[in-house]
């Protein structure tokens, strides 16, 4: 079979929004693509395929799946055809990522401090107190430049109707950059023409960006500031991006072993002796961060580091904390958060949400629940939710109890008809879902984004979950110019 044959055998849903094809036709940013893939056999392309497996093998691109119930790494899945956005797209999707990062950036800094957006009543207090995520710890605590969210990835869909729309905000230890730039770098190898004869926008220096970002931040002001990225270790399903970054970076990878504190000082030990830290770019989360201030149980952290920090000895990324505003119950407020902060009106939409602690709205989701879909707020990964069109009648009784124990720990929202992507699976070219994660660096003057991001792919046929943890992969991402 020939290529052209393959993609005239490509079914389209109408239901759908398709990035390449329109019921009609090719969408116009990917005809250059297509042209190029039709001269292509599908022996050459399946040659493309194993090229590329082979590539992520010998480099070890992978990660780590525990509910396998192995807790082994896996190669990470790629396909290899592209997914394109228009330099116009993307502009939008820039500003409205920025738009909202500053609004959830002031929003941080108010909620640990003077909390006016509390005294005006635009979000219920004690839907904050509430939040486990909410640190009491931070509480008048001075970060550097004002910058909580330094690093963030945030999740974006589009809808049939080809609108984009914020799925959800990832300002914690949002991951997945590490597999954006090796991306890239296969396609580099598989089409090595492609990408230049398509003006493909670079992704390569977002490394030299964080970099420039973190050593901003140290609190000596010195032109060489030790940076170290802190690891759980190589057990974290993340380990390879944590080691990957460390290296293109040039900076130490570290556990919370390598890292003790003195007089209110982090360094890390050295076969010289120790050595002074400055800034810690840590992928451990916020109760393994300090034994002595959050879980007395952690071996991942350091103890005393919470001290070093309040003192402005060190500066930590992102900045203990952040899990309060990328809850998903607070998620429903970022709109009001935009318009209460910079008297602006949201570029990028929500998805419609529903708080499931409110009992009319509760009843809503439950009378509905085969439109719907319920997520527990501080879950991540696709874990601990349920999808009322895919649950048996079993599934939703046993899932509807649970929430009832504890209903503010639940938000639901309608099933969004995720957009399509063709996908080279199994010899053929098959329509798959996906999102968009970009990745934005907040430094001390601006927001930079790289344009491209994470496509996130639910290789599954017919799954809406695109996690890697529950068997997606991910596609390279071109940002190009609308006409070529």
């Amino acid at each position: 079979m020939n290529s052209t044959e393959l993609f005239s055998a490509y079914p389209t849903d109408s239901k759908v929004w398709d990035e390449m094809f329109s019921p009609t036709e090719v969408r116009e940013p990917y005809k250059r693509i297509l042209q190029f893939l039709k001269q292509l056999s599908a022996d050459e392309l399946t040659k493309k395929e194993e090229m590329a497996r082979r590539l992520f093998m010998s480099q070890g691109v992978t990660f780590t799946v525990y509910s396998s119930g192995e807790g082994i790494e896996k190669i990470f899945p790629f396909d290899i055809i592209p997914r394109i956005i228009t330099a116009s797209e993307w502009a939008y999707i820039e500003t409205g990522i920025k738009q909202r990062l500053k609004a959830l950036n002031l929003f941080l800094n108010d909620i640990y401090s003077n909390q006016f957006i509390l005294k005006d009543k635009i979000i219920p207090i004690d839907m904050i107190y509430s939040c486990e995520h909410y640190l009491r710890e931070m509480h008048n605590l001075k970060v550097p430049h004002n910058i909580f969210v330094h690093i963030s990835g945030i999740d974006i869909i589009r809808d049939s109707d080809g609108t984009f729309y914020v799925l959800e905000d990832n300002l914690r230890t949002p991951s997945g950059v590490s597999y954006m730039l090796e991306n890239r770098e296969i396609t580099k190898r598989i089409f090595p023409d492609l990408l230049p004869q398509n003006f493909v926008k670079p992704v390569i220096n977002y490394p030299q960006i964080l970099y420039k970002n973190l050593a901003a931040l140290s609190p000596r002001h010195n032109s060489n500031p030790n940076i170290v990225m802190l690891t759980p270790g190589i057990f974290n399903s993340a380990y390879f991006e944590h080691s990957t970054l460390a290296r293109l970076m040039g900076i130490e990878l570290v556990e919370g072993r390598d890292l003790v504190v003195d007089n209110h000082r982090v360094f890390m030990k050295t076969t010289k002796g120790l050595q002074r830290v400055d800034v810690i770019y840590r992928r451990v989360d916020d109760e393994f961060l300090d034994p002595l201030a959050f879980n007395t149980d952690s071996m991942l952290g350091v103890a005393g580091l919470m001290s070093a920090y309040r003192k402005g000895h060190v500066a930590i990324v992102n900045a203990p904390g952040n899990g309060v505003a990328d809850d998903k119950a607070t998620y429903i407020y970022v709109p009001d958060m935009i318009k209460y902060y910079l008297n602006e009106e949201p570029i990028l939409k929500n998805v419609p949400t529903y708080k499931m602690e409110d009992a009319s709205e509760r009843e809503h989701v439950f009378n509905n629940i085969e439109n719907m879909v319920i997520k527990k707020t501080n879950a991540s990964g696709g874990y601990g939710m349920i999808i009322g069109s895919a649950a048996t009648e079993q599934e939703i009784i046993e899932y509807k109890k649970v929430v009832m124990e504890d209903p503010r720990k639940f938000i639901a929202q309608p099933i969004i008809n995720l957009s399509s992507a063709p996908c080279y699976i199994n010899g053929k070219l098959q329509p798959r879902r996906i999102d968009l994660r970009p990745f934005a660096l907040f430094g001390n003057n601006e927001i930079e984004i790289v344009p491209g991001g994470l496509t996130r792919v639910a290789l599954k046929e017919g799954s809406l979950v695109v996690n890697s943890s529950q068997g997606g992969g991910s596609k390279d991402t071109w940002v190009i110019n609308d006409k070529i």
